[in-house]
């Protein structure tokens, strides 16, 4: 029984540094430890002379979604990297912006309202429709016309133009959306 009890303990302080270096995005849950500064629990910056936008990015995004998506269980913390160096810590490369079940990271070609608002609207879903997302491993509980969709469309991105396939996600999420009863708009869409 004692070998048990050691076993489970070492297997418990191990978990977090295997996360910590097999799944980058979850060191959103502790970016001090990168060097990041974190002027407020939900808002952290790699460049501290940027700390008042992206706080007031934040803020704008959270009174949008409020105001016209939904109403968030937990608002999110969100990492706004200023710099590329800084977002590849998180194990990402596409330097605009992503969501996982942990938080948001930013990056340095994210730092524009409608960035921040979609990435809040994936936060909105994984609240409110679940995500399984292990690795290459992604699972929504809607059809990614709906995820995505829903995240170009009601975050007021600016673009005419996207690229295949969002572009008709957008189109698709739009169609339905307008068909359909807004205040059972989560319900619905675990329907799909």
């Amino acid at each position: 029984m004692r070998k048990l009890w050691r076993l489970l303990l070492t297997l418990l302080l191990l978990v977090p540094p295997i996360a910590w270096f097999l799944y980058k995005p979850v060191r959103v849950l502790a970016p001090q430890l990168l060097g990041l500064v974190c002027v407020k629990e939900t808002v952290c910056v790699d460049d501290v002379a940027r700390a008042a936008e992206a706080a007031e990015l934040y803020d704008g995004a959270l009174r949008f979604i409020l105001a016209n998506v939904g109403d968030l269980q937990k608002p999110p913390r969100v990492v706004f990297c200023a710099t590329d160096s800084c977002y590849s810590a998180f194990g990402l490369a596409k330097p605009t912006a992503h969501t996982t079940w942990v938080g948001i990271i930013v990056g340095p070609r994210g730092w524009e309202p409608h960035y921040v608002r979609h990435e809040m609207i994936h936060h909105l879903q994984i609240e409110q429709l679940g995500l399984l997302k292990l690795g290459p491993i992604r699972r929504w509980r809607a059809p990614e016309w709906f995820i995505e969709g829903m995240a170009y469309y009601l975050s007021d991105d600016p673009r005419g133009m996207l690229e295949e396939p969002y572009r008709t996600y957008r189109r698709r999420f739009q169609e339905w959306y307008r068909s359909v009863d807004h205040q059972r708009l989560w319900e619905l869409a675990k329907e799909l």
